[in-house]
């Protein structure tokens, strides 16, 4: 009998260990996951938003927002996971030149410590802009 319990005390706690590092595995690699997803999200979003009539007749680099913002929404939902709640602020966003500021906040876990019902939330920022190098410019045919 006397190994029968023990035996229950260490599949108890290998269960509470696992739960542990599911745990402190879903708050940690998340931040650094989301930040990369975000600014590869936003990088792609932008270049699909460049109004490219715009930069034929000007020679300048104008994104539409509205197109920017639908992109990205699309993007990210097709990558995000479905378990997680998501909220997807777009600050700052320039036309003409190409500026974004993108805050996704992740609510991860809620966690009963001590009778209190704690959450944790990330926020991931990205700042981007679209830059044209002008030694690369292709050239303007005028017809």
């Amino acid at each position: 009998m006397k190994e029968a319990f023990w035996g229950w005390w260490i599949i108890a706690l290998g269960l509470a260990i696992t739960v542990v590092i599911m745990v402190v595995t879903d708050m940690t690699t998340t931040s650094e996951q989301d930040y990369y997803m975000v600014k590869e999200i936003t990088q792609a979003s932008m270049y699909e938003a460049v109004d490219y009539g715009y930069y034929r007749l000007n020679g300048e680099l104008k994104i539409n927002a509205e197109k920017f913002m639908e992109n990205f929404i699309r993007r990210y939902s097709e990558v995000v996971s479905i378990n997680k709640t998501v909220d997807i602020d777009f600050y700052d966003i320039y036309e003409s030149p190409p500026k974004a500021t993108v805050i996704v906040s992740n609510h991860t876990i809620n966690a009963f410590v001590e009778e209190t019902d704690m959450t944790l939330d990330i926020k991931n920022r990205v700042d981007a802009v679209l830059e044209m190098d002008t030694e690369t410019k292709p050239e303007l045919k005028e017809e």
